[in-house]
């Protein structure tokens, strides 16, 4: 029996997503689908699979890889005021999605609070802190799976709501290793917590020079970057348990850990195969198998308890949702505030803490999971089903350029619109009056770095310095550098070495006007097809870094449109390739490709989607 279920569950693990795919089963997310089908097949169904030493075993590593990859998924650069600029919504009000998220999870801690007091006034629940700690908790692989695929994960909206997932994980999960050591009697080692962040932080002092000769060193027998990761793991897993903190936690900073280590997406897409392809699933299947809904079904008073958890679940969003309407569409707000109301991987290894201390018994337990479940497929649902693309979230990059001129007005229209968004200031009324009739330009005062801030001059992707005067030039890149704006160019007609260098050291790029046209006269005379493609007005040269999982780990001649592209170069870790049909790309690999424009436009999208 203990072979077959096993046997069962790593089917099922197998099928489930086959089935999902071949029916079209979008809007679910496949960890609920994986519960639904362990309750069908364990106790409450067929009662085909029961618990085993060896599921058990691979169903506690899935719960910890699960959590790994819950840190690894924390975008550091949006908790940066550098790297996270003040954005304008479709309603025009300024969007800065820390402060933003900060709010919203504010009132969802509060809301929280309130509602595991009602429960215990009503005499439903008495565990007052565990009902709160588990009403606040957002499922953060879920929300980001679902921003990834309406393609919005960096856009102002989806990085305010991934901020809000990541404090319903992280904020979470330390108040339920607080309240697990003072109800496991481990009280007074509280303070011994501290060891495990310091453990943590001099993990990643030791290996953060080595790791880039760690991959270097990597080959295919001996995968280095993974046993690395599965030492964090380990490491700090034993820390945990050894200061009294629960096990997921030490997990979860290893994920974060391996985060700030910047391994390259080969790696990331090494650990999520090994985590999401076989022990993750099984921790879920196995989670529904747990499940006794019979036993719920002959205890009437948990069954009144199940629909004021549902509402409970959502009502503890509602702040969210306040929050998000004053912000952004009201529509998106809607749909943004019901898909932060998504909770299962925390609520999931907090109940586990709970019945191992003895705080909740099993069938409350099977309430609060079952609670989630619903909840976690409607809220998806819901948001699909509601948000609706704006300007503002369709737009890739959004350009900021300095200097209404003869040279950047042919720029603005050649840049395609479905991939930029350009904003052209310039403080001359009289190039303003001039071709105001042609572009959006805003006139300002002047180019100071106050007049430009007031006028939003450094809230973008790319700043692009292109007035008439190099040293102008050179210090509103400079400005716009210190602003924290990503990527800076600066126009330079006749530059000296000394300016050239200071710009390069301030990661600033240069466009030097005399190397650009004898590079262009040189591709003319060496390589006149080059030339052609560069200045051709029917086709387009794109760059992309591949991220789409479903084209990695395939040669070039396997993917179907590659009959409608040309790819020229492959950048993979800074070093250039040649490619031939039997190229296998790797995650993370910059294509260099041309083709005509709308079909290299999809070609760029499909290819650059995470």
């Amino acid at each position: 029996m203990a072979q077959l279920s096993l046997f069962l569950v790593v089917l099922l693990a197998l099928v489930i997503p086959i089935f999902m795919a071949r029916f079209n089963v979008n809007n679910v997310p496949t960890a609920v689908a994986e519960i639904i089908v362990g309750i069908v097949m364990g106790s409450s169904g067929f009662n085909l699979i029961s618990q085993t030493h060896d599921l058990s075993f691979l169903s506690n590593l899935g719960v910890i890889l699960l959590m790994f990859l819950s840190g690894m998924e924390i975008d550091f650069d949006l908790l940066s005021k550098k790297n996270n600029p003040k954005s304008r919504s479709q309603s025009g009000k300024v969007v800065d999605p820390l402060p933003t998220a900060g709010m919203a999870f504010a009132g969802v801690a509060v809301m929280s609070i309130i509602l595991a007091f009602l429960l215990n006034k009503f005499g439903l629940f008495s565990e007052i802190p565990l009902a709160a700690i588990i009403f606040m908790t957002v499922a953060l692989g879920v929300v980001i799976a679902t921003l990834k695929e309406k393609d919005i994960l960096g856009r102002p909206i989806g990085q305010t709501i991934l901020l809000t997932a990541v404090m319903g994980e992280v904020i979470p999960l330390l108040l339920l290793t607080i309240y697990a050591s003072l109800h496991g009697g481990n009280a007074e080692k509280l303070w011994l917590i501290i060891l495990l962040f310091a453990a943590a932080i001099f993990l990643l002092w030791r290996f953060r020079q080595p790791y880039d000769w760690f991959v270097k060193v990597t080959k295919a027998t001996t995968q280095l970057d993974i046993r690395l990761a599965f030492f964090l793991i380990f490491a700090l897993v034993t820390v945990a348990e050894t200061v009294g903190a629960e096990n997921i936690l030490g997990a979860f900073l290893a994920g974060m850990v391996m985060k700030l280590l910047q391994p390259s997406e080969a790696t990331k897409d090494k650990l999520t195969s090994i985590g999401y392809g076989f022990f993750i699933p099984i921790f879920f299947i196995m989670t529904g198998v747990g499940l006794n809904l019979r036993r719920l079904l002959a205890h009437p008073e948990m069954l009144v308890l199940l629909p004021v958890l549902v509402i409970f679940l959502f009502l503890a969003k509602a702040p969210v949702l306040a929050v998000y309407m004053h912000k952004f569409d009201k529509r998106n707000a809607f749909a943004g505030g019901f898909l932060t109301a998504t909770t299962i991987t925390i609520v999931l290894p907090t109940l586990q803490v709970a019945r191992r201390l003895h705080l909740i018994d099993q069938i409350h337990s099977d309430v609060f999971i079952l609670a989630a479940v619903i909840v976690c497929i409607v809220s998806p649902i819901v948001f699909n089903s509601n948000f609706v693309l704006s300007p503002e979230d369709r737009i890739k990059q959004r350009v900021v350029m300095v200097g209404a001129n003869t040279f950047t007005m042919p720029i603005i229209h050649d840049l395609h619109d479905n991939w930029y968004s350009v904003k052209l200031f310039t403080s001359d009324e009289n190039n303003f009056n001039t071709f105001k009739s042609r572009a959006d330009i805003n006139l300002i005062p002047s180019l100071t770095k106050e007049e430009l801030e007031k006028a939003g001059g450094f809230d973008g992707d790319i700043f692009v310095a292109a007035m008439h005067d190099d040293k102008l030039n050179y210090a509103l890149g400079k400005m716009a550098k210190e602003a924290g704006v990503n990527r800076v160019i600066v126009r330079q007609m006749q530059p000296d070495a000394q300016t050239i260098n200071d710009l390069e050291d301030n990661n600033i790029e240069v466009f030097n006007f005399s190397n650009v046209r004898a590079a262009l006269m040189r591709a003319l005379i060496e390589s006149p097809a080059v030339y052609q493609v560069m200045t051709d007005t029917k086709n387009v040269l794109y760059s992309v870094v591949v991220r789409n999982t479903k084209y990695t780990g395939r040669q070039l001649m396997d993917w179907e449109f590659v009959d409608k592209m040309t790819v020229s170069r492959i950048r993979r870790d800074d070093a250039w390739l040649s490619p031939h049909g039997s190229t296998v790309i790797e995650p993370g690999d910059e294509i260099i490709f041309s083709g005509e424009f709308e079909t290299a436009d999809e070609i760029r999208q499909i290819l650059g989607k995470q």
